[in-house]
């Protein structure tokens, strides 16, 4: 039996937590790294698994390997895939990477002014760490010229818009796919299908992800070889060429479109909320891959996947991803498969704490089967406010 640290109390840490559970597990929800570090030397820990980019992106990986100890994640430099999207986007550009056309800008004006090379809709993005919500797709060039000031004057995403990007809108079915990376090799697990916007049929404005479903009908085999030619060859060459070396997850956000099968964006983290859905598919001993993967011994033979499907159905606080309340009492929960998200416990009773409130989980034969239970029990489980998405998955069925 392994002892790991996890860092972080979102539903994605507590689904690691879950497929480790075999194991002893500490957590913590220190964003300090020399506490973590000291956390993890007084648990003795084996391996800590870290859910927060900012963490990653500040060092942690490093500072524990200077330190002897073991962490799942890249170091600060193959974190800059994820915290800056026009470091990423070169990179694709250097290596061959499918993708869609970018420019980067540094000031506001010259910003406004190279909208002029992009059709509409065109896509604004925030360079840095923006929580997966600096991202705003815009269908007119006043809501280009709008989403530009947010981000680059009025600040909305602080030093995460010192650099803006403008990228060529893409259309067609988007694809989650988590795997584990090293720099000898990157072996995907089950694909996924994230449902960004808080409102159904992708209306409004991005949130951390109201739900998921795995595998993706969409990412058929034909996309899977596109994607292993035009996305993971190409990256794997790259980080070689850079060399950055590391041991993580890395969360491939594709776009499956008529032209084939682009990238959108890199994590260098397990994805939420993809990871309550792919862990559970996964037949393998999580820790063992993990283990292999640190060890530069892992092959893509040893990641076996349930012939299941898998949904994850987010109930959030009402108002979210703007202003919400926190402190209402849930109630409910009794027989229902669930994963904490923002959640805190007080004299025997739960309440909410955070934007997304809970995971609520099924696996089954089919998806539409998974699907009704997860409706089901969005109906029982209650707290003032809860909002939630009716159409998750259901493009699939």
């Amino acid at each position: 039996m392994a002892k790991i640290l996890i860092v972080g109390n979102g539903g994605r840490e507590n689904a690691v937590k879950r497929a480790l559970s075999a194991h002893e597990i500490a957590q913590t929800t220190s964003s300090n790294m020399q506490e973590i570090l000291q956390t993890a030397r007084d648990f003795s820990a084996d391996l800590t698994i870290v859910g927060s980019e900012d963490l990653l992106v500040a060092g942690i990986e490093d500072l524990f390997s200077q330190a002897g100890m073991k962490l799942f994640g890249p170091g600060r430099a193959a974190s800059r895939l994820e915290g800056s999207k026009a470091y990423a986007k070169d990179f694709m550009k250097k290596y061959g990477v499918k993708t869609a056309r970018y420019q980067t800008f540094s000031d506001y004006e010259t910003a406004i002014a190279g909208l002029v090379d992009f059709n509409l809709p065109v896509v604004v993005k925030a360079s840095g760490l923006a929580a997966g919500k600096g991202v705003i797709i815009c269908e007119t060039a006043d809501e280009a010229r709008d989403a530009i000031a947010e981000i680059m004057v009025e600040g909305r995403f602080g030093k995460a818009g010192e650099q803006v990007i403008l990228e060529e809108y893409l259309v067609g079915k988007e694809a989650s796919i988590l795997s584990l990376a090293n720099e000898k090799g990157i072996f995907p697990l089950v694909s996924a299908k994230d449902h960004k916007k808080i409102g159904e049929g992708e209306t409004g404005p991005n949130t951390g992800g109201m739900g998921t479903f795995a595998p993706n009908p969409f990412y058929t085999d034909e996309r899977q070889a596109q994607f292993e030619r035009d996305i993971l060859a190409p990256t794997l060459k790259g980080i070689q060429a850079e060399g950055l070396k590391f041991a993580g997850c890395i969360f491939f956000g594709l776009m499956l479109t008529d032209n084939g099968t682009y990238l959108l964006e890199y994590n260098m983290r397990f994805g939420d909320p993809e990871t309550q859905v792919v862990l559970p598919l996964l037949d393998s001993d999580l820790y063992s891959l993990l283990t292999a993967c640190m060890q530069r011994t892992l092959t893509q033979e040893d990641i076996k996947i349930r012939n299941q499907k898998a949904i994850c159905l987010v109930l959030a606080s009402g108002g979210y991803p703007g202003d919400y309340q926190k402190g209402k009492e849930i109630t409910g929960l009794d027989g229902v498969d669930y994963l904490e998200a923002g959640v805190r416990h007080e004299n025997g009773k739960s309440y909410t704490n955070g934007g997304r409130v809970l995971n609520l989980l099924a696996q089954a034969d089919t998806l539409e089967a998974a699907r009704n239970i997860v409706y089901k029990n969005a109906e029982i489980v209650d707290f003032a406010g809860k909002t939630y998405r009716k159409d998750i998955g259901s493009d699939a069925i």
